[in-house]
């Protein structure tokens, strides 16, 4: 046998043994009875997501009306079975009834080489139960009323500044002018600092703000590395030739500085930071050891939270009372009614009784979902309600939260904003698990009020003082930028802001 003859052998042994592993899995839903589409080597069903021809968000969407009728769908992220959970009653025995058995996210993360990894959304339930019961009373409401005054002064610069940008009769982008509201919220709030994300163009936080949220193709390039080959990315952080990205030491610094500032002089403020303080003192939660970089990479998650999401949702909402001029004055009647009835000084239990701003919300969030899907991972073998089909441990689930937000069956003409859909008759009507915004059960998200209430804060200063409406270089229809992480539009939204004279 000749020299060339051997190189083909060894070729067609070698793509054998490589289609044997790419293609191994593949029976895995069809052997259960769960039905979906046909995967393919090396992409199982994931193929124009990871080259980034379509968002995750519009594939959930087409998945979900092509088995329409299905309850569960079986699908491969490349040769790994994800099941995608469609039925109410099923996500509520996975989100609430079942949640023992569902509490991990399952994401894979090397804390290691990508040290602010290891935070509450990602953690693992050992880690993540003692560190989320330390946290949840800086939630709630007693706290945000506490913090209020601080948020609405944040949102007094937030107008003022908004006054200089009007007053220059250009078109305004709007996802950076609200990033810098909420990352001076979350900066007073979180870390006790006073970030000048208003004034200062180049404010630490914001420039921090914009490195961990930008969409470049080497960012997203690297993220597809982390999944398809995790060992590879870490071997490479490891050895240097990826570097930790400059928000990584930033974090890590503002952190240490601001404890130990605290701590040297006597600083007590009863925020975030300070129960980082008390959890350090502690070295140990349970049977977790508190590390340094356990600790940064909570108040790293908070402030992308808090910074991000927020900031998307209130352009998101100030697209659409652009779009529909009724929406935005029966909004603003309702702003100016609660001005006249509490005068200036508005409190947390006044922003509550908002009830039309609380429906704007709500459907902004259900129209425009930040998170495309809800992630769980069983720890044990478990057979769905009422069905034959039984998943083993450590299998991953996905629950399509945009895509049941927008099903037409549940909220008609889904495409249609319509605050109307969330009066107390409507929802009545739906099964909680039709609207899922921040999750739910004991695994929803920890900051969700904070959030809505730095939303509806700035909304209402705004509201009452200017009119939003679109321009020539406002994006209609809406585009999703589909290398972003979370739902954001391609090219930001552009408006036209107009003060309104008092009469």
């Amino acid at each position: 046998m000749d020299s060339l003859a051997v190189v083909c052998v060894i070729a067609v042994i070698f793509l054998t043994v490589f289609y044997y592993f790419c293609t191994q899995t593949f029976d895995f839903w069809k052997l259960r009875g769960v039905r979906g589409p046909k995967p393919i080597p090396i992409f199982g069903n994931m193929k124009d997501v990871l080259l980034v021809k379509i968002s995750m968000r519009e594939y959930m969407a087409e998945l979900y009306r092509t088995y329409k009728d299905e309850p569960l769908i079986g699908i491969y992220a490349r040769r790994t079975p994800i099941l995608i959970v469609k039925d109410p009653d099923l996500i509520k025995d996975v989100l609430i009834k079942d949640f023992t058995v569902f509490a991990e996210r399952g994401v894979n993360f090397d804390e290691k080489v990508q040290p602010l990894s290891p935070h509450l959304f990602n953690l693992e339930s050992k880690r993540w139960r003692p560190l989320r019961t330390k946290f949840t009373p800086i939630f709630t409401s007693g706290k945000l009323k506490e913090m209020f005054f601080i948020v609405s002064e944040c949102a007094d610069h937030l107008e003022k500044y908004t006054e200089t940008l009007a007053s220059k009769s250009e078109p305004v982008e709007c996802h950076e002018l609200m990033a810098k509201y909420t990352t001076n919220v979350i900066g007073n709030c979180v870390f006790g600092i006073e970030t000048n994300s208003l004034t200062d163009d180049n404010a630490e936080f914001c420039k921090m703000g914009k490195m961990v949220t930008n969409s470049s193709w080497i960012k997203v390039f690297l993220i597809r590395l982390r999944q398809v080959a995790p060992s590879i990315f870490s071997f490479l952080r490891f050895i240097g030739i990826l570097s930790l990205p400059t928000y990584v030491k930033f974090f890590m610094n503002i952190v240490h500085e601001t404890i130990e500032y605290r701590n040297k002089n006597n600083i007590v403020r009863h925020d975030f930071i300070d129960v980082l303080r008390k959890i350090k003192e502690e070295d140990k939660v349970g049977d977790i050891e508190i590390t340094d970089t356990l600790l940064v990479a909570q108040a790293y998650v908070f402030f992308v939270a808090g910074f991000d999401t927020s900031s998307i949702t209130m352009c998101n909402v100030l697209y659409e009372l652009a779009l529909h001029p009724k929406v935005q004055d029966k909004l603003r009647e309702e702003v100016n009614e609660m001005y006249k009835k509490y005068g200036s000084s508005l409190t947390y239990d006044n922003v509550k009784e908002m009830q039309y701003l609380d429906k704007v919300f709500k459907e902004t969030l259900r129209k425009y979902s930040v998170a495309t899907v809800i992630m769980r991972k069983v720890t044990s073998n478990y057979t769905f309600n009422g069905t034959n089909v039984t998943i083993p441990a450590n299998q991953r689930l996905l629950i399509p939260v945009d895509a049941l937000q927008r099903d037409p069956n549940i909220y008609p003409e889904p495409d249609v904003f319509d605050p109307e859909r969330f009066s107390d008759e409507a929802v009545k009507s739906r099964h909680p698990m039709f609207y899922l915004p921040f999750g739910d059960g004991p695994r929803n998200c920890i900051g969700s009020r904070f959030g809505t209430y730095q939303i509806k804060i700035g909304l209402v200063k705004l509201l009452r003082n200017y009119k939003f409406e679109t321009c020539k270089e406002t994006q209609i229809p809406y585009r999703i930028n589909s290398k972003a992480v979370l739902l954001s539009p391609v090219g930001g939204i552009v408006l036209k802001i107009t003060k309104i004279e008092k009469t």
